[in-house]
């Protein structure tokens, strides 16, 4: 173990000492909750696992899990202690200020995760620990305890000026961890981003790779910088999404793994457009991207 990691390992230790560092496990990214979180129940797989259809219950996975439904997750689902390890920048990159939130360490960080919001978010949603049936929280616990570091920047705009700041933020992470793995995670109209990262061949060589949660599809991404790199991506969606439709996302899925692409997808059947950003493994996501 080197000596950068040794400190990440102990500084994990000391904020949350009643788990056991990420050392301790095979995976990057060590367990939490993962009995309330990761016990999903899989309908149907193909493709060797990549694809999966995972059971979606409204009354179990939102009113069973919320003490107000779609507003406040019951207690159990969270810890607060992460706060400790997290706060509000703003950033001087190249592309201008870039107000984000921050949790883990600002340098020598084992990996990274960057979430990008849907429309009419900002760096609040990302950081949200009560809402999403604790599912940020989950994320942000994960990232911290496994030596890595986690931003939830606020997007300006989903054209090429957010891409643009996004790239500078990829840029900016990659240097501070001393070229470690990035991961870039987009939900809903924030895949406008993931796309256009896509086909930044400077950026892409800096991404370990992407999580897409709910988002739209992009035709032109076999094409991509992403696809020649061959960057791994994880597609999550609703069955019902009313927005994007799923069958649109999967038909996308499925000639990037024709082609030999390193891809999985997760499908919630009923869930809807918001059920990735509950949903979603964090854990298998991660683990799966960072390797």
């Amino acid at each position: 173990m080197s000596t950068a990691h040794f400190r990440i390992a102990a500084i994990s230790c000391v904020l949350f000492p009643f788990l056991l560092p990420a050392s301790a496990s095979a995976d990057v990214v060590g367990p939490f909750k993962d009995d309330l979180f990761a016990a999903q129940t899989v309908l149907e797989s193909r493709d060797g696992g990549d694809f999966t259809v995972v059971e979606y219950d409204e009354m179990r996975d939102i009113n069973g899990r919320d003490s107000i439904p779609e507003r406040r997750v019951k207690d159990r689902y969270v810890s607060l202690k992460v706060r400790r390890v997290q706060e509000n920048q703003t950033l001087p990159l190249p592309t201008g200020p870039l107000d984000v939130g921050r949790v883990g360490q600002d340098q020598g960080q084992a990996f990274t995760v960057i979430f990008i919001h849907g429309r009419g978010g900002d760096r609040r949603l990302g950081l949200n620990d009560i809402s999403f049936g604790g599912n940020f929280n989950r994320l942000k616990n994960l990232v911290a305890e496994s030596g890595g570091t986690y931003y939830a920047p606020s997007v300006r705009s989903f054209d090429e000026k957010g891409v643009a700041d996004i790239a500078a933020l990829i840029a900016h992470a990659s240097a501070q961890s001393g070229g470690r793995p990035v991961v870039l995670a987009c939900a809903s109209m924030g895949s406008f981003i993931c796309w256009g990262i896509s086909r930044d061949a400077e950026a892409v060589p800096k991404l370990a790779g992407m999580a897409i949660l709910g988002g739209a599809p992009d035709p032109a991404l076999p094409k991509s910088a992403a696809a020649k790199a061959r960057l791994p991506i994880w597609f999550t969606h609703g069955s019902r999404d009313s927005v994007y439709a799923a069958e649109d996302q999967i038909a996308i899925y499925s000639k990037l793994r024709n082609a030999g692409q390193p891809v999985r997808f997760t499908l919630f059947e009923t869930g809807s457009h918001g059920t990735p950003v509950r949903m979603t493994d964090w854990r298998s996501v991660l683990n799966w991207l960072i390797r």
